[in-house]
């Protein structure tokens, strides 16, 4: 995934943690970790990270991991407690958990990942000048929807009818159905705008999809809430359609079909 910098997150976490342990001599630099749902591999990368820089949890610093697991009064409960904790900095993994922080403090230092979109989420003010305490990362590549395009023609030849799941009240959804259209042209692939909403069942999409005798699924969906990877994998596996992910959680998840 292409990732557009801000600032480095680690060489603020760095330089957080380094100022707390200049004001309080002996004091052990504690981070925060908030997250919608717990994801092995990204906290084993986190951890991996911190390490490689020499940090070492519980022994010279602490990290307070925080899971809601989907629900948004959780997020915002265990943002209020990472706050009331007086931790020195917070690291929020997605968008919804960025947000429930950003409501809960003005002053600790907030990086941010997997965000599509930090300026239209109104994280910050601009990606060349941040302002406020808010930094980190930015995967909003809505280009790279038009490369799975691409990607789904070259493993089905005859491909010649996808229908690609958004969901508008993502950030980016609109641009990302722009870059897939303009592909769509390029390859002569029809496309079926289907919206994705877990309020109305995941189930109903791919039976559109399959009422639409379309070739193939392309997902644009990947937030703004934990989506249910493994039931969206299994329902990709059940429509006997072949599918192209927004992310790896998909895949992971059991999410591939053959082709015919």
């Amino acid at each position: 995934m292409i990732k557009r910098l801000l600032w480095l997150p680690t060489l603020l976490l760095l330089a957080a943690a380094t100022f707390a342990d200049a004001q309080q001599p002996g004091k052990i630099p504690r981070i925060g970790y908030l997250a919608t749902g717990a994801t092995s591999a990204r906290t084993e990368a986190f951890r991996q990270g911190l390490r490689e820089l020499g940090y070492v949890e519980r022994k010279n610093i602490v990290v307070e991991y925080r899971y809601a697991e989907g629900g948004s009064d959780r997020e915002r409960e265990l943002a209020a407690e990472l706050v009331r904790l007086n931790v020195d900095v917070i690291v929020t993994g997605g968008s919804t958990a960025t947000r429930s922080v950003k409501e809960a403090t003005v002053t600790i230092p907030i990086v941010m990942t997997q965000d599509s979109d930090p300026v239209g989420n109104g994280f910050i003010a601009s990606l060349a000048h941040p302002s406020g305490n808010i930094t980190g990362q930015s995967n909003f590549a809505p280009e790279l929807s038009g490369k799975r395009l691409e990607l789904l023609k070259e493993v089905v030849p005859k491909l010649s009818r996808v229908a690609v799941f958004g969901n508008a009240t993502v950030p980016g959804n609109v641009q990302m159905l722009k870059e897939t259209e303009l592909a769509a042209g390029v390859f002569g692939v029809k496309l079926q705008y289907v919206e994705m909403r877990i309020s109305k069942g995941l189930e109903a999409a791919f039976q559109a999809a399959n009422k639409s005798r379309s070739d193939a699924i392309l997902l644009l969906v990947r937030g703004p809430v934990a989506l249910p990877y493994q039931e969206i994998a299994e329902l990709a596996v059940k429509s006997q359609l072949p599918a192209i992910y927004s992310g790896r959680e998909y895949v992971e998840a059991g999410g591939s079909c053959p082709t015919a």
